[in-house]
């Protein structure tokens, strides 16, 4: 960094560039195991769900091209 070269009144103002914090963060509180319980199911929620709509899915975008096609009576001329 540049020095400033005009006079500053404080002197922790020009030097507030290089201060750094010695002061810690208060350590994260530990989840519970209700919190914990929780969490799991609720990603078991969600993947069951992203499987039950693949598999509830997967008939709407099979092709279809294995099943003989059906003929109404009315192409069959009755």
């Amino acid at each position: 960094m540049f020095r400033r070269r005009e006079p500053v009144p404080f002197a922790f103002v020009a030097e507030a560039d290089r201060f750094r914090s010695n002061v810690a963060p208060p350590p994260r509180d530990r989840a519970s195991a209700g919190q914990i319980a929780g969490r799991w199911l609720l990603g078991l929620t969600i993947v069951a769900g992203l499987v039950g709509s693949l598999v509830l899915g997967m008939p709407a975008l099979s092709s279809g091209t294995d099943t003989p096609a059906q003929q109404s009576q009315a192409s069959q001329g009755h």
